[in-house]
């Protein structure tokens, strides 16, 4: 929910961060610890248990397990950003898939069959809050990935997208949300696409990406009760037009964070 004007509306995945400076690294445009930092971002600590050929309880940190990676042959790395009733990115088996549905999102490698799924954990007193991340490597079904669209694909749903969501807004009154939701919005539009992705990455997928981001935090901008609908009924009606518009971001920026994969791949 879109508390205060410095609440971003768009989050990105930390595995988003995971698979754009990973495939950074594997394709040498990146050093793993430039790498490492990118992903850590503003948590205090990440670390990955479960790496193959390590003990099943060790913890590493993000450089190591990067290294440990490409040394068991990953070529590359895939995000996954599953829903519910939408495996969005995974190929199984099912212990994994739950897993990843928990979390809302996973890091699956190309060309060894383990994916990463982060658990956050925030700790310490109300207002000064850490978080550390564990990221838990576990086997994956070597297969292809549920519903990924190409970038092509992808740049042409988002097209409608941003078009279906502008008029959803306005017939719900989200124009209503108040100068805190637009400030946080025209902040998004600003930042452009320096933030985005990892060195290494087409340009397309930058776009698709930002594109991405825009729709997301429209839509969650939208679902956080802004605007004149204030009814139950109201707010379920909302989340039914929208939810459609959610599906169609999160493909996105998928294909947009599997670029340096999958397109090289097509």
């Amino acid at each position: 929910m879109l508390a205060t004007p410095a609440d971003n509306p768009y989050q990105e995945p930390r595995s988003g961060r995971f698979t754009a400076w990973g495939n950074a690294v594997l394709t040498g445009a990146a050093s793993p610890d430039d790498a490492a930092t990118a992903v850590q971002g503003a948590d205090d600590a990440h670390r990955v248990t479960g790496l193959p050929g390590e003990a099943p309880d060790s913890l590493h940190g993000l450089t190591w397990a990067l290294g440990r990676l490409r040394a068991r042959g990953a070529k590359g790395l895939r995000l996954a950003l599953p829903a519910a009733g939408h495996p969005l990115g995974l190929t199984g088996p099912a212990a994994f898939n739950a897993l990843a549905m928990g979390a809302g999102e996973a890091v699956l490698a190309v060309g060894v069959p383990y994916g990463l799924v982060p658990e956050v954990e925030a700790y310490g007193p109300q207002g000064d809050q850490g978080v550390r991340v564990l990221w838990q490597c576990l086997p994956v079904n070597d297969a292809p990935p549920a519903d990924v669209p190409s970038l092509d694909e992808a740049e042409r749903e988002l097209a409608d997208g941003l078009r279906q969501a502008t008029a959803a807004l306005v017939r719900l009154d989200v124009a209503g949300a108040g100068p805190e939701a637009l400030r946080a919005l025209d902040s998004l539009r600003r930042q452009g696409h320096r933030e985005l992705l990892a060195p290494g990455y087409p340009p397309r997928a930058v776009r698709v990406l930002e594109s991405a981001r825009q729709v997301s935090a429209l839509l969650r901008i939208a679902a956080g009760g802004h605007g004149a609908a204030v009814s139950a009924g109201e707010m379920a009606a909302r989340r039914e037009v929208l939810a459609p518009l959610d599906r169609t971001a999160r493909r996105a920026q998928v294909a947009a964070y599997n670029a340096a994969v999958d397109e090289q791949r097509r």
